[in-house]
């Protein structure tokens, strides 16, 4: 079930908040989580049950490290969670790799054998990581144990964030699983956070993945220098506003059941280096490897080598987090030598270069990335990447040329898309906000909200009569 689904916007969701908000207080996690596992059963069937015993794993995981047994607890916690992630995500990569290996260094191998396809579970890679980071700041001793499994499985498997993110902390929310207020104020919040997100998703997200879609789904020798550049355009335009659009999404329902998760991009396209990205880019995951995998490797507190080194296993990692491809894996050490690269002087002659320039050179960078991020594989990402500088051939008559995407639809879509990827309404609403706080005047502050609240029914309106109208709707996140 999707966010951006009629299922979900005009029955699943409805029902939910109103049940919700009738029960008592105190019946309310237990209904959360109940309805959190439906809402994941839905799509998943029984897969739910992994959901299920990787949360089981962690709880008692936690209880078991703050009782004494410290290292053991964490064992199992480590063993069990990755057992399961390495299993559903990564067992065709890891049996595939090695027969590759194996035949390129013509060593002895049965080719009959193969791996059954291993199906892999929507959102594991999230739940995974909260589970982790969850048992790993007991064993720091930054957070107690939570002795009620169904407290604890609320955290795990709320509906909100639980198949696209934010990767939300224990710590953050421990107090509002206690006891959290709800407000027709914050509820106001949640729903606009939600809309606003929707319509990313929906308006801008989806018209530019049809484009990327069509473009990479296509022969190399059917498009041309300037159709490869679109494609790339789109799908960086589309990566972000399906992105940071569901994590609006996730945001806006935690606010509405009472949660607040925190923000997960901010504005990473504004970035004027690689480094400015990553603390811009996907923060939640940034800032999980961070602390769970780069400051314990010793992060730069050891030589200069030593930090090279633990950049490169943070962002292989983190490439290998969002795939199970060799493409992924490509994809985050790339982005890791451009790090270390700042960090050994680029950074500071990017710094002394003018704004536009660094700009440019960031979205260069990040824009070559996704070609690797995208492509199926690494000889289409390397096919891609020769269109995109020229030096590949095409078919006498090309069939997706330039004219071919490019009409009224793509224009308005691409003005909002730049419009929105950098903070210009933010600031603009920021001070329209700030006027109306000035204001003596009763009157402009009922007409500027009322407006508002107009302006964003309008935009949900019509954005579910194009979700209505246009069936394409991909969900990027099965990968992950």
């Amino acid at each position: 079930m999707l966010f951006s689904s009629a299922i979900f916007l005009f029955l699943y969701l409805p029902c939910f908040l109103l049940i919700y908000y009738l029960i008592p207080q105190h019946w309310r996690n237990a209904f959360l989580f109940a309805a959190s596992l439906f809402f994941y059963a839905w799509g998943e069937t029984l897969v739910v049950f992994v959901l299920l015993l990787s949360t089981l794993i962690n709880f008692l995981a936690g209880i078991i490290i703050e009782r004494g047994q410290r290292r053991f607890g964490l064992l199992l916690s480590l063993i069990g969670s990755l057992s399961l992630l390495i299993y559903y995500k990564y067992a065709n990569f890891i049996f595939y790799s090695i027969k590759g290996f194996a035949e390129a260094f013509m060593l002895p191998i049965d080719n009959d054998i193969n791996l059954a396809q291993v199906a892999l579970p929507i959102g594991i890679s999230f739940y995974t990581f909260q589970g982790i980071s969850y048992t790993v700041d007991i064993y720091w001793g930054r957070i107690k144990a939570n002795r009620r499994f169904l407290d604890y499985g609320t955290y795990i498997a709320m509906f909100p964030h639980q198949i696209a993110g934010p990767i939300v902390r224990y710590a953050d929310i421990a107090p509002e699983l206690q006891e959290r207020s709800i407000s027709v104020e914050k509820f106001g919040v949640g729903a606009e956070r939600f809309i606003i997100g929707l319509a990313k998703k929906v308006l801008l997200a989806n018209t530019f993945a049809n484009v990327a879609d069509t473009v990479f789904n296509s022969p190399s020798t059917s498009y041309s220098t300037g159709t490869a550049w679109i494609g790339i355009i789109a799908y960086t335009l589309q990566i972000y506003f399906d992105f940071s659009g569901y994590s609006d999404m996730a945001i806006g329902l935690g606010k509405m059941v009472g949660f607040d998760f925190k923000e997960n991009f901010n504005y990473p396209y504004s970035a004027r280096s690689v480094q400015d990205f990553w603390r811009r880019w996907h923060i939640s995951l940034s800032s999980w490897f961070r602390d769970y995998l780069y400051i314990p490797l010793g992060g730069n507190r050891g030589t200069k080598w030593q930090t090279y080194r633990n950049l490169l296993i943070v962002f292989f990692m983190t490439g290998l987090w969002h795939g199970a491809s060799w493409n992924f894996v490509i994809w985050g050490l790339y982005h890791g030598l451009f790090l270390l690269a700042e960090r050994a002087g680029l950074g500071k002659k990017i710094e002394r270069a003018p704004g536009m320039l660094a700009h440019l050179y960031t979205l260069l960078i990040v824009m070559i990335g996704w070609v690797f991020f995208r492509a199926d594989n690494l000889s289409e990402a390397v096919l891609y990447l020769k269109k995109m500088v020229g030096i590949s051939t095409i078919s006498s008559s090309v069939t997706l040329s330039v004219d071919y995407f490019v009409d009224t639809e793509l224009i308005i879509t691409l003005l909002f898309g730049l419009l929105f990827v950098v903070p210009t309404y933010k600031k603009f609403h920021e001070q329209i906000s700030k006027l109306q706080d000035r204001s003596k005047l009763y009157s402009f502050q009922i007409l500027f909200d009322t407006g508002y609240v107009f302006g964003l029914f309008v935009l949900f309106v019509g954005t579910v009569m194009y979700l209505a109208a246009d069936t394409y709707n991909p969900f990027i996140y099965f990968r992950f």
